[in-house]
C-alpha cells in the first residue's frame, strides 16, 4: 500500500484528493500547519512514499528546508499556470531534489467564482473583463490527475497544464451559475480602474491585485490534459455549478419547529440551504403536502418513534426539480419522494429514495402522492392482498390515503364499498367506488372480504364486518388483522407513478401556499381537512 502525505488537505484540491486517494487504496496522511514545523513534518514523513505539495506562501522562502526533509521521495507539486517567480523557483528546487516529480499547473479554478457568491445572491455579478474567456477547471479533475501522478508510473518530469473542456466568458460563467440555482444572474461590467481599489479594500496586496487583473485580461487556453492523464473527460463548468449550487444560494425559507406544542410553534424562517453529501441530490422544492400525522409530530407524540431532533424542518412529501444530481438523477429532473425536511425552498435526499415525478399531473399536485400513495399501495397490495372479485370496505375513503386506496383497489379488480362524509361522497364516487356509505347516518355494512381502516375511531362490532382487517391507525383485535406503518419504497412509488401517467389513478389536491401551514394544522385538529392538501413553495427567483 502506497503511503501518501497530502499538504493542504482541507483546501479546495486537498479534500477531493484525500477522498480519491483513499478510494484508490492509498494510506493517506495529512499536514496543514505542520508543513513548516521541521519536527512535525519529519514525523509525518515517516514511511511515506509520495508527497502532494501545496506551498501556501507567496514566496519560496523556507521551501528548501522542507524539500530537504522530503528528500528523494516522489513529489507532486501544485503550481499554477501563472508560473509566478516563486512557483518557478519551487519547481526548480523540486526537480533538483525529488526522486520523481510532477508539476501541476491548473488554469482558473471553477471554484474561483465562489468569490461572486454574495453578488450572485443579489442577482447581479459586477466584475471586470466579462467577455474574456477561459476554461475553468473542476477541482475534482485536478485531484484526479494528482492521484495518477502520486500512485502511477510514467509521470516523472511532466508539467501538466490543466483546464476545463471548453472556454466560457466570465459573463457566460455567471449565466451558467444562474441556470444552476434557478435564478437569473445578470452581468454588469466593472472597469479595471474600479476593480483595483475594491480588491485592495479586501486586504489583498497591491502586487497580487495587479497580477490578478493582468491575468483576468488574458484569455485562457484549453487543454485535453485531464482526459489524457485520467482517461475521463474533464468536468464541465455546468456540472461544477450544479454541484456547488448550495454555496451560491445562501439561505432559504423553511417551516420549522423549535419546540413541541400547538400550531403556534410552527414558524417560517430563513435557514442555510442544505448541502448534499455523497449520493444525495439537492432539490428545488415545488411543493410538499400535509399529513395528519405531522400534527402528532408537532405535538411531540412521535418524538420517541421518529427520533426527531429540534429544531426540525417539517414536511415528508416532496415534489421538485433536481438542482445537484447524483446516481441516475441529473439537474432538471422532476422527482417526488418521502423524505425529511420537505417544507422548505430546498431539500436534500438520497437519490436512491426518490422516483421520477408523473408527467400527466402538475408537479405541485405530485407532492400529494408519496406518503398517502405508498400507504394505500401497501394496504391494498401487500397486506389486504386484494384480487379481482374481492369485496373491500374502505373505512375513511374521503381522506388522503383513502382516495388512493379506492383507486388502487379498483385497479386490483375489487368491488369497493367506501365510507365517507357527505362532503366527500361525490369525490369518492368519482374515483370509482361502487358503493358509498355515509358513516354519519348509516352503519358500516358487513359481508366484506377485507376491511381497510383509515380512521382512528372504530365501532366495537368492527370484527363482524369482514374476514380480514388492515388498519393504519388503531389495532383491530382479530386473528386475521394487521396494523402497519407505511415504509418508504421508491420502486412502489415508481409503479404508482406509472398508473398515474396511464390515467388509472387520479390525484386530487387542494393547493395552498406554505405560509398557511399553521392554519392548516389548526383546521386538521378541528376535522375540517378533506383529502390531500399540498403546500407550494417555489424557490425565489
Amino acid at each position: 500500500m502506497t503511503k501518501v502525505l497530502v499538504s493542504g488537505a482541507t483546501g479546495t484540491i486537498g479534500r477531493p484528493l484525500v477522498s480519491q486517494l483513499e478510494e484508490a487504496g492509498a494510506d493517506v496522511r495529512t499536514v496543514t500547519r505542520q508543513l513548516t514545523d521541521p519536527v512535525a513534518l519529519e514525523s509525518a514523513l515517516d514511511g511515506v512514499d509520495a508527497v502532494f505539495l501545496l506551498w501556501p506562501f507567496a514566496s519560496a522562502e523556507g521551501i528548501r528546508e522542507v524539500l530537504e526533509l522530503i528528500g528523494a521521495r516522489r513529489v507532486v507539486y501544485l503550481s499554477s499556470a501563472a508560473a509566478r517567480p516563486h512557483e518557478v523557483e519551487i519547481e526548480r528546487l523540486i526537480a533538483a531534489t525529488a526522486g520523481e516529480w510532477t508539476v501541476l499547473r491548473p488554469h482558473a479554478f471553477a471554484a474561483n467564482t465562489l468569490r461572486w457568491a454574495d453578488q450572485v445572491r443579489a442577482g447581479v455579478v459586477r466584475q471586470p473583463y466579462g467577455d474574456v474567456a477561459s476554461a475553468p477547471v473542476h477541482e475534482r479533475d485536478v485531484a484526479a490527475v494528482a492521484v495518477r501522478a502520486l500512485l502511477g508510473e510514467g509521470h516523472h518530469g511532466a508539467v501538466y497544464t490543466l483546464t476545463g473542456p471548453r472556454p466560457l466568458t466570465r459573463r457566460e460563467q455567471a449565466r451558467t451559475i444562474g441556470a444552476a440555482i434557478g435564478r437569473p444572474v445578470r452581468w454588469e461590467e466593472e472597469s479595471p480602474e474600479e476593480a483595483r481599489p475594491r480588491l485592495l479594500g479586501l486586504g489583498w496586496p497591491a502586487p497580487a491585485v495587479d497580477a490578478m487583473l493582468r491575468g483576468m485580461a488574458e484569455p485562457g487556453p484549453v487543454t485535453g490534459t485531464v482526459e489524457e492523464v485520467t482517461g475521463a473527460p474533464a468536468g464541465t463548468f455546468e456540472t461544477w455549478a450544479s454541484e456547488h449550487a448550495a454555496d451560491f444560494l445562501g439561505t432559504m425559507r423553511a417551516a420549522r419547529i423549535h419546540e413541541y406544542g400547538d400550531a403556534s410553534v410552527i414558524s417560517l424562517e430563513e435557514v442555510p440551504v442544505p448541502k448534499p453529501g455523497p449520493g444525495e441530490v439537492l432539490i428545488r422544492v415545488t411543493a410538499t403536502s400535509f399529513n395528519p400525522s405531522e400534527a402528532g409530530l408537532r405535538m411531540g407524540l412521535l418524538k420517541d418513534v421518529l427520533g426527531v431532533t429540534l429544531p426540525h424542518t417539517l414536511g415528508w412529501d416532496v415534489a421538485g426539480t433536481v438542482v445537484t444530481g447524483a446516481g441516475d438523477l441529473a439537474p432538471g429532473d422532476r422527482v417526488i419522494g418521502l423524505i425529511d425536511g420537505a417544507a422548505a425552498e430546498y431539500a436534500v435526499a438520497r437519490a436512491s429514495v426518490l422516483a421520477r415525478a408523473p408527467e400527466r399531473i402538475p408537479l405541485a399536485h405530485a407532492a400529494a402522492v408519496p406518503v398517502a400513495g405508498l400507504t394505500a399501495w401497501q394496504a391494498v397490495f401487500e397486506h389486504a392482498r386484494i384480487g379481482r372479485g374481492s369485496r373491500v370496505l374502505i373505512n375513511g375513503a374521503g381522506g388522503g390515503v383513502g382516495l388512493f386506496a379506492v383507486q388502487l383497489a379498483k385497479v386490483a379488480g375489487a368491488h369497493v364499498v367506501a365510507t365517507a362524509s357527505p362532503r366527500s361522497a361525490a369525490a369518492v364516487r368519482a374515483l370509482g367506488a361502487d358503493e358509498v356509505v355515509d358513516y354519519t347516518t348509516a352503519a358500516l355494512p358487513g359481508g366484506n372480504d377485507v376491511l381497510i381502516n383509515l380512521v382512528p375511531d372504530l365501532p366495537s362490532s368492527v370484527t363482524e364486518l369482514a374476514e380480514e382487517f388492515v388498519s393504519i391507525t388503531q389495532p383491530i383485535v382479530h386473528p386475521r388483522a394487521v396494523q402497519f406503518v407505511a415504509r418508504n419504497d421508491p420502486d412502489q412509488l415508481t409503479e404508482l407513478v406509472a398508473l398515474i401517467d396511464k390515467g388509472l389513478v387520479d390525484v386530487e389536491a387542494d393547493v395552498r401556499p406554505l405560509e398557511s401551514l399553521a392554519d392548516l394544522h389548526r383546521e386538521a385538529e378541528r376535522g375540517l381537512v378533506r383529502g390531500k392538501v399540498v403546500l407550494t413553495l417555489e424557490a425565489r427567483r
